[in-house]
């Protein structure tokens, strides 16, 4: 019978799409790990991906595997945990890089501050692309933005915090050039990648504010577009992160929007019924205690 390490292999590979990429987050071999799936696959007696050139796709038999031996892997490593105050046990969490940047870091140093036997594994990527693996089982949670599209049943978010939209451009020395309105005729505009969510909330707030643009670059990171109009390529709309000085920032200038003002709402995506709910649980709870100290404190 398999090992909780071939299953974990496991586990890995469907995350990864690459048997080599596991070993590498696993502390094997390319060979070992790859032995460990053949293992696996003579255990249960099927195949469980399509195998191709560059990688491995989950087939349905290896779909149907995966929720099962996440709880079994889920339910090992909780052994003992009863007699622990403490969370403890991997959580596979999805986040875009901006979140990182936002509300969610301070959560996440003081997750894994007041839980140190909780590990947390952090996939970086756009939050369609989470929807798919949370699907699949390859994650066990996301931190996305909120879908513009209806969600499978099966699966649920939960808002955390909202980021207004704002609009950015380089802080000219004259200030004659720094006059809002009059970008559209200086400057080209850095667009965020149109079929993301984020990007759909780029579209809504260039309507809601009636902005002429002239497009220019279009790119899948808030930090990258951050970057370029620090360095005076181009003018943009981005979510207002919470970790960024931006008022302190000598080469980028931010504008309220003059008219509607569109907010980004961040959440926790997850599928109804998973193994890993009390660690969600506890994300969700943080972000609510944040929420209450913050609301006491305007009060």
């Amino acid at each position: 019978m398999s090992s909780i390490r071939v299953l974990k292999n496991f586990l890995a590979i469907t995350r990864h799409k690459s048997v080599a990429a596991a070993a590498r987050e696993i502390g094997l071999t390319a060979a070992a790990a790859g032995q460990q799936l053949q293992q696996l696959e003579s255990d249960v007696g099927v195949t469980l991906f399509d195998r191709t050139k560059r990688s491995l796709i989950l087939n349905h038999q290896g779909r149907a595997l995966v929720e099962p031996i996440q709880e079994i892997v889920a339910r090992y490593e909780s052994l003992g945990s009863n007699f622990k105050s403490d969370l403890s046990g991997t959580l596979v969490l999805g986040a875009l890089v901006s979140t990182l940047m936002g509300a969610f870091g301070s959560t996440l140093n003081q997750l894994k501050k007041q839980y140190p036997n909780l590990e947390i594994k952090l996939i970086a990527g756009l939050s369609n692309n989470f929807l798919d693996q949370l699907i699949e089982g390859a994650l066990d949670a996301a931190i996305v933005t909120e879908s513009p599209y209806t969600l499978p049943q099966n699966i649920q978010w939960t808002e955390l915090y909202t980021e207004p939209m704002i609009l950015i451009y380089p802080n000219f020395k004259s200030k004659a050039r720094r006059i809002p309105r009059e970008l559209s005729s200086e400057l080209p505009f850095i667009r965020f990648e149109r079929n993301t969510w984020t990007g759909h909330l780029v579209d809504q707030t260039i309507k809601a504010n009636k902005l002429i643009i002239q497009e220019s670059m279009e790119l899948n990171s808030v930090e990258a577009i951050i970057e370029l109009v620090r360095q005076g390529h181009g003018f943009s709309v981005v979510p207002k992160l919470a970790n960024i000085a931006w008022e302190d920032d000598r080469q980028l200038a931010i504008s309220p929007l003059s008219g509607k003002t569109i907010f980004r709402k961040v959440g926790l995506l997850e599928r109804r019924k998973h193994s890993r709910q009390n660690m969600t649980q506890e994300i969700k709870r943080l972000f609510l205690e944040q929420f209450i100290a913050k609301e006491a404190h305007l009060t």
